[in-house]
């Protein structure tokens, strides 16, 4: 029986890349509280995360009766010195997080998790962004769009905001909220492989 691939997660983002990258999948977005424990890392928050993502939709799937589910379960977050930027609350607080930003270098730390029936892995990825100094004006400009309130950091590499970065030392998808590399990785270790290596 071929397994199913099923992507815990609601991000659009998650599923253009999956899907950029030749995967055939199902979307079950369940829900997880995302809030982090007092004692916790930032790495050991997202592997948590992402494990737990993929859990609960591993639960669904089966509840749903599909056979042989695959999940990926991912998690990002936006590190600045030491301190985890989530999504914002609000348009005042997207502007607050982007100002902190300006002129310096962040982490973002990404992991992915694979779940299959008697396996689990997960990988983590970080990468280093550097945005150049943003005026205020420019801030709540892009601010006044959408795209900054879903993301954490309050920004999407991929949309507007990639006029803001300087540099980038990492993975171009793991900042997106996918690293593609790795992801592709763990799934060829359960047997799941893009449509265009199995024609």
């Amino acid at each position: 029986m071929m397994s199913t691939l099923c992507l815990a997660s609601q991000s659009p983002r998650r599923a253009t890349l999956l899907r950029q990258a030749g995967y055939d999948f199902q979307v079950f977005a369940p829900h997880v509280d995302e809030s982090p424990h007092s004692t916790e890392s930032p790495t050991a928050l997202v592997e948590r995360l992402s494990a737990a993502k993929a859990q609960a939709a591993f639960l669904a799937a089966t509840a749903e009766g599909i056979g042989a589910p695959v999940l990926l379960g991912a998690d990002t977050i936006v590190v600045l010195n030491g301190q985890v930027l989530g999504k914002p609350q609000n348009r005042r607080d997207a502007i607050e997080m982007l100002l902190g930003l300006s002129g310096k270098t962040h982490e973002v730390i990404t992991a992915v998790t694979v779940a299959s029936p008697g396996s689990e892995a997960t990988r983590v990825v970080c990468s280093r962004v550097t945005f150049c100094p943003l005026p205020l004006s420019l801030v709540q400009a892009y601010c006044q769009g959408e795209e900054p309130l879903d993301k954490a950091g309050a920004y999407a590499i991929q949309g507007q905001a990639a006029v803001f970065v300087k540099r980038l030392e990492g993975s171009y998808s793991a900042v997106m909220g996918l690293p593609l590399h790795e992801t592709s990785e763990l799934l060829a270790g359960v047997g799941v492989h893009p449509r265009w290596m199995r024609l």
